[in-house]
């Protein structure tokens, strides 16, 4: 079912969606890494979101003389949803904060990948927060979905 509501999801914004039973959730980008990295960042600084960091994974592989697809991290979140989560469970804290991965597979391809915040409530045996997953799902949904469009 949670595969269907992201591919129909991605439709939407023309695009498609993966999800591994690890928890993964990918998302196709019709633009390249860099421009969705940009464009994922500005959406999030619009929203208000903090962003903690962005790792260019390829540049640094690059510079060391590794040969590595175009592949950006960006760790971002809100303080004020992830306490919420923390008071939860606090071992939920290593998830924390929430991490994009932008990256371009062997075909050129280029993938947005994210946990599912499903997945990490399982994963911590988190109880009582359903209604705080639940926001976190719809932002991270509508965030990616603006992102790759």
């Amino acid at each position: 079912m949670k595969k269907i509501f992201y591919t129909v999801l991605c439709l939407l914004c023309i695009a498609t969606s993966t999800e591994a039973a690890n928890g993964l959730i990918s998302v196709k980008s019709y633009l390249t890494v860099k421009q969705t990295a940009d464009k994922m960042e500005g959406i999030l600084k619009e929203k208000g979101m903090t962003i903690f960091n962005r790792i260019k994974h390829s540049k640094a592989a690059n510079k060391l003389g590794h040969k590595l697809r175009e592949t950006e991290l960006i760790i971002f979140g809100n303080p004020k949803v992830g306490s919420l989560l923390m008071k939860c469970q606090q071992s939920i804290g290593i998830d924390l904060p929430q991490k994009v991965l932008i990256w371009q597979d062997e075909k050129f391809n280029v993938w947005v990948s994210y946990n599912n915040p499903k997945y990490l409530e399982k994963r911590h045996e988190i109880s009582g927060c359903s209604n705080v997953i639940a926001k976190i799902e719809k932002v991270l949904a509508g965030i990616i979905s603006q992102t790759v469009k």
